[in-house]
């Protein structure tokens, strides 16, 4: 059987309520155990999708229904550990991310132990996304999925539609639980289990069908009162003070800076609240962020060498892909599912709005190998962050300007294509040329920046000798 391997990775979910534009948000950094793990950004057709299905991490074997839909992916790029489709938005303006590892804890393990030929990460898109209609039914039939067929690993995922988001988490080996997050609220949610309060008797939850009776059999709710799921079937463990906590805390911080909270702690709120309307940019920058302005940024001036290295950053070099799912809710369907995209570590790339409603996708986001390329976009950012971590206070600047400018631009085509679509023919094929357009700036800019530090960074070299006539 092939070597299995763990991703770590953040995500954050808004609900429409919350967002500066009324759409629903679901995002995540897909990290990888490595730092290197190619990615692609394609688009399955239902020709392309298989009506068979075999995982290559377990021996789990299915036949897929006759009937799949039209989505984005962001698979791997090379083959020898399944598909890892990650996260897509369907023709129907569903969106799904998956997955996020999340801990658990040895009692339900007792219970319900792991299955070791059951379901993973690199099933779950492919196994889902192709065959559902709202963000509801999505967590029904991964829910059934997980039910039946087991899997061998924890994690948590969402789903969205224009009004509803939902958050699942797997819970052991055959069971799992999954909540709606308020209109008005948002999450971040790092490697561990992360449903807290949870009512079963709700419209707002799903879960297994034996959940609750499972946790009194067991005497596994450790609480007086109500059922905190992350006290029942999560972990508390000093790997989350310093790996976990500190991430959701900072995401925290950025959006209720009055928050009287540490990054040490246990048990921050799941559910959050805050008076500022979410965009685009702001979860863009909480999921590249390095604890910037506190004593623990790891390129920062305020702490010491031992603080720096405290805790885990959310953009770090191991972030291969990071993609924020939006479905809006001001304009037409046929142009309102946006699949957000950017590759490589987080501090030296910028997300594009690629239109979801296409059939193909641009050759320089979806023609990644194993091979380093820096014309492919994969390839292209990790060189900028590799350049660009070596002096970071030298290129910030440069790549805040990079940043700013790539986004305005692709927005401003956006703009001006969420106004003449209607007029087009052939609006998928119009679609897929405003997001060939966007590519195209993205590669242009980022040569801009690669220039620019090339330009900064060589006089510093310490090959030089200076000529003095």
């Amino acid at each position: 059987m092939t070597k299995r391997i763990k991703g770590s990775c953040t995500t954050i979910l808004a609900g429409k309520a919350a967002t500066i534009d009324g759409s629903t948000l679901i995002a995540r950094n897909e990290d990888g155990a490595g730092p290197l793990n190619p990615q692609k950004f394609v688009v399955v057709n239902p020709e392309d999708q298989p009506r068979h299905y075999q995982a290559v991490l377990s021996s789990v074997s299915m036949d897929l229904p006759d009937n799949p839909m039209r989505y984005t992916a962001t698979p791997d790029a090379t083959d020898g550990h399944g598909i890892w489709a990650g996260a897509g938005i369907n023709s129907e303006n569903i969106a799904m991310t998956a997955t996020e590892t999340i801990t658990t804890n040895s009692r339900i393990l007792g219970i319900d132990p792991l299955v070791e030929n059951g379901l993973g990460e690199e099933d779950f898109t492919t196994l889902v996304l192709p065959y559902i209609h709202s963000a509801r039914e999505g967590v029904e039939r991964l829910g059934a999925l997980i039910t039946e067929y087991g899997t061998y690993e924890t994690n948590g995922m969402a789903f969205s539609d224009k009004d509803e988001v939902w958050y699942f988490e797997s819970i052991a080996g055959h069971h799992w639980a999954a909540i709606k997050i308020p209109d008005d609220a948002y999450v971040v949610a790092p490697n561990r289990f992360n449903i807290d309060d949870f009512e079963f008797d709700s419209d707002d939850t799903m879960s297994s069908t034996d959940l609750e009776e499972l946790i009194s059999k067991y005497h596994l709710n450790p609480d007086q009162e109500g059922y905190n799921l992350r006290h029942i079937f999560g972990s508390a463990t000093i790997k989350d003070t310093r790996y976990n906590n500190p991430r959701a805390w900072y995401g925290q911080q950025y959006f209720n800076p009055e928050m009287d909270t540490s990054p040490l702690d246990q048990d921050l709120p799941f559910i959050c609240r805050t008076d500022k309307k979410i965009s685009v940019e702001d979860v863009k920058w909480v999921l590249s962020s390095h604890y910037q302005n506190t004593v623990y940024d790891p390129y920062g001036t305020l702490g010491t060498d031992e603080e720096k290295e405290l805790f885990r950053p959310i953009g770090i070099n191991r972030n291969q892909e990071l993609h924020i799912l939006q479905i809006r809710n001001d304009v037409p369907a046929e142009i309102a599912g946006v699949h957000w995209l950017a590759f490589g570590p987080n501090t030296f790339n910028a997300v594009v709005p690629f239109y979801s409603n296409v059939k193909d996708t641009p050759k320089n986001y979806k023609s990644t190998t194993g091979e380093t390329d820096p014309t492919n976009i994969y390839w292209l950012g990790n060189i900028m962050a590799l350049m660009g971590d070596a002096d970071f206070p030298l290129y910030e600047d440069e790549e805040n300007i990079f940043e700013q400018n790539t986004v305005a631009g692709c927005r401003s085509l956006q703009i001006k294509a969420d106004q003449e679509v209607a007029n087009q023919t052939d609006k998928q094929a119009y679609l897929e040329d405003i997001n060939n357009q966007m590519a195209d700036l993205y590669q242009k800019n980022a040569n801009r920046l690669l220039g620019r530090m090339l330009a900064l960074g060589e006089p510093k070299m310490k090959l030089q000798f200076t000529l003095n006539d």
